[in-house]
């Protein structure tokens, strides 16, 4: 689905987990830093258990220049795919969460 369709549905009142995964995602990869972050932000207040979330909410900070907040919500991720046993999803964060260190490191 296009992110017109998504944007149709959240303004009708359609508000879920799924859709403000989704429209966070596409505005992730089209380049909405702002927009991304407050649908992924949306999403985990709807289930702070969604391990993707975690992971693109992480990526979305880390683009927009908030590595602090970045590698907390990497923490939070991290912690959270363990628990629900998503061990890619905790490898693929601590991995994401290990370059941000050492790039603040050399920074």
């Amino acid at each position: 689905m296009d992110r017109v369709a998504l944007e149709k549905m959240l303004a009708q009142g359609d508000d879920n987990l799924l859709l403000r995964y989704s429209l966070g995602t596409l505005y992730l990869k089209e380049g909405m830093l702002e927009s991304a972050a407050e649908n992924l932000r949306q999403a985990l207040s709807k289930d702070p258990k969604h391990s993707a979330s975690w992971k693109n909410y992480a990526k979305t900070l880390m683009k927009l220049g908030r590595n602090q907040d970045a590698m907390q919500a990497y923490e939070s991720g991290i912690s959270v795919a363990r628990e629900k046993g998503d061990l890619q999803a905790a490898k693929e964060m601590e991995v994401f969460l290990k370059r941000l260190k050492n790039q603040e490191k050399s920074d």
